[in-house]
């Protein structure tokens, strides 16, 4: 198998500690090889008993990694520090994802797997796409349609609309948008996680999924029949299901992957199952990437208590799809 890619991240915050944590750790938890682009004075800064290799190609990577990390170099304007944003860096933060992206397309390195971004130190610098995701959409150049899926221990999750003020959700919620969504998430389950028939529960907008258009109508004249013209298609689709009762775990046991309508809708069952294990799937891309399920922590950035869980689980992620999406070549 190629190496896996991990991205710097941004550099106030805890990717580097993340990275360095992961590869102390890579014989306990079997982790594949991977290499990252990034600053070796700024990794050797944070973990000095960590041994670093400069590489110049990821070939490299495979027999350097059991003795260091290996880090194909990347320069930094200014030096960072611990948990102060420097949009001085941003164009090395910018950097580090596109040429990991790159990489990946070329067929070089396996997935990449991206340390945190914070968008306010990028947006100096001309950053003008809503997030990482959609960033890296942009950098993979065909149009593609990227979806956010979050999964920990028996549990996948999709919200439809993501990002944008509760108040607007509905109006988001069309039939056309659902699915669209639904074939992406049923050919990236079968590709990228081997399920030939997956099922996909839709979760309802409004409580109780409107009570039969009592409490609300959109389940009825939108989710629904979107459902009714998925499952036309033979597709493996039920619902629209209330929320409050989708995320037990007979509930969980009956299906692959759960769509909220919101953001919090599916993200809040999953992190409160296992906040520090979540992993974020890019589904639709051509190029695997994961990343682990938060921020980039800069209120504990430096003070060593950062947990890998979530960043450990993305590696181990990104090397399973790769190895499905190999095994279908």
């Amino acid at each position: 198998m190629k190496p896996l890619v991990i991205t710097m991240g941004e550099p106030a915050g805890i990717g580097g500690e993340l990275t360095l944590k992961a590869w102390r750790e890579r014989d306990v938890y079997n982790l594949p090889p991977f290499f990252t682009t990034d600053n070796i004075d700024r990794l050797a800064a944070i973990d000095p008993n960590v041994p670093l290799k400069e590489i110049t190609h990821p070939a490299e990577a495979i027999d350097v990694f059991k003795e260091a990390l290996p880090v194909l170099q990347l320069s930094l304007k200014e030096k960072p520090q611990a948990g102060v944003l420097n949009p001085a860096n941003g164009e090395a933060v910018l950097r580090s994802i596109s040429q990991a992206v790159e990489l990946c397309l070329n067929g070089q390195a396996a997935g990449v797997v991206t340390n945190p971004i914070h968008k306010a130190a990028l947006y100096d610098i001309g950053f003008n796409h809503p997030g990482h995701t959609e960033y890296l959409a942009h950098l993979c150049g065909k149009n593609e349609t990227p979806i956010m899926m979050l999964a920990a221990k028996d549990l996948r999750v999709v919200p439809l609309t993501v990002h944008i003020p509760l108040k607007d959700v509905p109006s988001k919620i069309t039939q056309d948008l659902i699915i669209e969504k639904v074939h992406i998430i049923y050919r990236s389950l079968q590709k990228d996680f081997g399920l030939k028939t997956p099922h996909i529960a839709v979760a309802g907008l409004n409580p109780h999924a409107g009570e039969e258009a009592t409490i609300g109508t959109e389940d009825r004249d939108v989710i629904a029949p979107a459902i009714q013209k998925i499952k036309a298609e033979g597709l493996n689709v039920s619902g629209p299901y209330p929320a409050d009762t989708m995320f037990h775990e007979e509930a969980r046991a009956q299906y692959d992957v759960a769509l909220g309508m919101y953001h919090d809708q599916a993200l809040i069952p999953l992190k409160t199952l296992d906040f520090h294990g979540g992993v974020n799937i890019t589904l639709g891309l051509s190029v695997v990437r994961t990343s682990p399920d938060h921020g980039t922590a800069l209120d504990i950035t430096g003070k060593g208590i950062a947990r890998a869980d979530s960043f450990i689980n993305a590696i181990k992620m990104a090397a399973n799809i790769s190895i499905k999406r190999t095994h279908k070549e």
